[in-house]
């Protein structure tokens, strides 16, 4: 028999070989035991908690006297059971692990587990975080089971303290990759260095070249020495080409490219048979009211002046007497290689009606005359 006193105090030495636990607390402990169903697990309390055995589906190999981590649920439930969870402590790690790399920036690795409405379903840390279907790639996707049970590395760019959610993204990380990439790409850049890129889209205005991570734009102007009316007519997608870098902007990371420059001008090369008195051939690219411009070879045009279309002294409006495409014979009239400028005459390839009327005439009033 003990006096009050004495079981108090037994009572205190007795309460003292525990260790104190909160609700919600993590905590180590041993695996004692294993069930069909449950692991038994000692904290160092008064009594074993049970932890369903689901919850170490990730363990294949558990055995007893393996260290685990738990949470501590309820001290006692209703039964007075000391009631732990692997689940709980797992998930409260993860989110102290996802708010602690979503400060940092730093880059996580992640499974796809389950594809759901807009996007994926990414386990991290062991936690379920959400991949929006636009932060996969920087490419749309639409198939999204493709990637379903594949390990990915991604950035945590969003968090809800109050729900505990994740939103995660690997799209970022390709432009973290593309941006570095550029910036490469742009600290070695100089006007006139030649480069090697690939057709990845073309517009009206030109046509955006890939030059390994940084974009450029060949304008439809710097294309080609000769006039074209849209770019498709001599590139095509995927195409790869060399050009030169005409001039390029660090702030707006804008590259201005030329392929025509790569090639001496037409006028600069211009054959010898080309010259003042000369017969040539050229295409109608251009009409005005004033005269029309034959292009006798790519990047080199002549003019034919209206008042050199035919020796008539009718007035000709040049855009009915001429069509776009169209080919005709001209006389170089002159021609001015560092002006870069040639006019052409169509009547001239004929004589002057004027300097045969007289004969004309004489013949008729001799013939009269007999």
């Amino acid at each position: 028999m003990y006096t009050k006193e004495e079981k108090e105090k037994y009572d205190k030495v007795y309460e003292n070989t525990f260790v104190a636990i909160t609700d919600g607390e993590l905590v180590k402990g041993l695996v004692v035991g294993l069930t069909k169903t449950d692991v038994v697990v000692n904290i160092g309390f008064k009594s074993d908690g049970l932890v369903s055995l689901n919850e170490f589906r990730d363990l294949a190999n558990l055995r007893t006297g393996d260290e685990v981590e738990v949470m501590v649920v309820e001290k006692e439930d209703r039964e007075g059971h000391l009631h732990l969870s692997r689940k709980q402590a797992r998930i409260t790690r993860a989110w102290e692990r996802i708010v602690e790399v979503h400060k940092t920036g730093e880059v996580v690795t992640g499974t796809v587990t389950s594809k759901t409405k807009g996007g994926l379903i990414v386990d991290v840390f062991g936690m379920e975080t959400f991949l929006p279907g636009s932060q996969i790639d920087v490419k749309p996707v639409t198939d999204y089971d493709q990637f379903v049970g594949k390990t990915m590395e991604f950035k945590v760019v969003k968090i809800n303290e109050a729900i505990k959610n994740a939103v995660v993204s690997h799209k970022a990380l390709i432009e973290s990759d593309i941006e570095a990439q550029r910036a490469e790409i742009i600290s070695k850049l100089e006007k006139g260095q030649v480069l090697e890129g690939t057709i990845k889209n073309i517009t009206d205005f030109g046509a955006f070249m890939d030059l390994g991570g940084l974009d450029g734009l060949l304008y439809i102007t710097d294309i080609s020495w000769g006039r074209i009316s849209h770019p498709s007519e001599v590139l095509k997608l995927d195409q790869k080409l060399q050009v030169v870098v005409l001039d390029f902007d660090d702030g707006k990371k804008r590259i201005s490219l030329g392929l025509k420059q790569l090639t001496p001008h037409p006028w600069d090369v211009l054959p010898e048979t080309i010259k003042e008195g000369e017969i040539v051939k050229g295409r109608v690219v251009n009409i005005e009211d004033y005269g029309a411009f034959l292009e006798i070879m790519p990047g080199v045009e002549g003019l034919v002046h209206v008042s050199e279309i035919t020796w008539a002294n009718t007035p000709i409006n040049a855009k009915e007497f001429f069509k776009l495409g169209d080919e005709h014979q001209a006389k170089v009239v002159t021609l001015d290689k560092e002006a870069r400028k040639m006019s052409l005459s169509i009547k001239q390839l004929s004589e002057d009606p004027r300097n045969t009327i007289e004969q004309k005439f004489l013949r008729a009033a001799v013939t009269t005359v007999w």
